[in-house]
């Protein structure tokens, strides 16, 4: 499922077939055959991905729409996405730093200072410096704004106390951008956006193993943790604005790379179907709807696409691409398992005559999608509030 689908110009294919010799050339193996290989290690695997990004940022693929000032490519929306597309058609490995990246340099270029770009985009794309989400707490996840970590002035320094919780690669990182309560009279107004190195005394961080095995996922304290005011992003109060850019871009501006690579687990689905005797209409029919569906979210995608290529912000239109792909991806690996049956669950299928999908970890994994980033049921209040227009019920 290429991009070609699209009609890209000239210009637009000649980056796409110059993106993937280079892929040829500096890929040594797709990212399922490293997270397989025995002799990984978590932390081993979270190097390779350094050093890849590494590798993406000195050929200039890292920072594709940022302005070159602050260490980007000056390119368009539309290269960012061949871009995202075909590195997920290589299987190439995800980059340590996606959040900082896809999130923080975000809000940093729309909202911080041209202080903070300059200190903090140009290692954040060099993978020198690895950041971590704190947004969700242990009673704050989908409804964010109930968020009880609170950052008291004092002086020249932000003390911050509270705990945070699901922080991706937070094991591993470096910095965490942070949302705190510095009002607690404002439920929205009240919430600042700040900034803190994880050695700072008196923050600590801890890994959480997954249902996968995995300890990707991490949770932070802070007890009297103290952080300069300059490390404020934007003004106080202004987090909550500043948060929903940053989730716009973290809900939306994916699916052509997911449609990528649902497109590729689905053809090893039929296959494995095939290898495993599953045939007949019926499969032949849930299969098909697999692949209209793929399609649907790949022209949100387009959509989404023309809406960046015309410099407009994410917005909650957003949702519905998230909504989409996350409950996709969830539809897509139970139909798997279900279709395949009990055998699904104990293959690996490291041995490439087969599937090369771990189809019990990729459906386990699944349901976070419909979590993180807000969960569906939130997306869908604000599909119908914010896109739709709807009325609220009364209570």
């Amino acid at each position: 499922m290429r991009l070609m689908d699209l009609h890209l110009s000239e210009q637009h294919l000649a980056f796409r077939d110059q993106l993937r010799v280079w892929l040829n050339t500096n890929l040594t193996r797709p990212w399922r055959e490293e997270w397989r290989d025995p002799k990984a290690t978590e932390d081993s695997l979270f190097e390779l991905r350094r050093r890849w990004q590494r590798k993406l940022y000195e050929a200039g693929y890292l920072g594709m729409d940022w302005p070159r000032e602050w260490g980007g490519r000056g390119a368009t929306e539309v290269e960012k996405a061949i871009l995202e597309a075909e590195l997920a058609d290589a299987d190439a490995p995800q980059s340590p730093n996606m959040l900082g990246i896809g999130l923080l340099g975000p809000a940093l270029i729309h909202h911080g200072s041209e202080e903070q770009r300059r200190r903090f985009i140009p290692p954040m794309l060099r993978a020198e410096e690895i950041w971590c989400q704190g947004f969700s707490e242990p009673g704050a996840g989908s409804d964010l704004a109930s968020l009880r970590t609170t950052a008291t002035i004092d002086g020249d320094s932000f003390v911050l106390n509270g705990q945070k919780v699901w922080t991706t690669f937070g094991p591993w990182s470096d910095w965490i951008f942070v949302l705190a309560r510095t009002d607690t009279a404002d439920r929205y107004g009240g919430i600042s956006f700040i900034l803190c190195k994880l050695d700072t005394p008196g923050v600590t961080v801890r890994p959480l193993r997954q249902i996968t095995g995995e300890s990707e996922f991490g949770e932070v304290f802070f007890e009297d943790a103290r952080v300069p005011r300059q490390q404020l992003v934007g003004k106080i109060g202004e987090g909550w604005r500043i948060a929903m850019t940053v989730l716009a871009y973290e809900r939306g501006a994916m699916s052509l790379a997911y449609a990528v690579r649902f497109g590729r687990d689905i053809a090893r689905l039929a296959q494995a179907c095939r290898e495993h005797g599953r045939q007949g209409s019926a499969v032949r029919e849930r299969l098909g709807r697999l692949i209209v569906e793929n399609e649907v979210m790949r022209a949100n995608g387009v959509r989404n696409l023309a809406n960046f290529a015309d410099g407009k912000v994410p917005g909650p239109e957003s949702s519905i691409e998230k909504i989409f792909w996350s409950e996709f991806d969830k539809r897509f690996r139970e139909t798997a398992l279900d279709l395949l049956g009990a055998g699904a669950m104990l293959e690996r299928s490291c041995d490439q005559a087969r599937t090369d999908v771990d189809w019990a970890r990729d459906f386990l994994w699944a349901r976070a999608g419909t979590i993180y980033s807000g969960s569906s049921e939130i997306q869908r209040n604000i599909i119908a509030k914010r896109v739709l227009n709807l009325p609220t019920e009364g209570r």
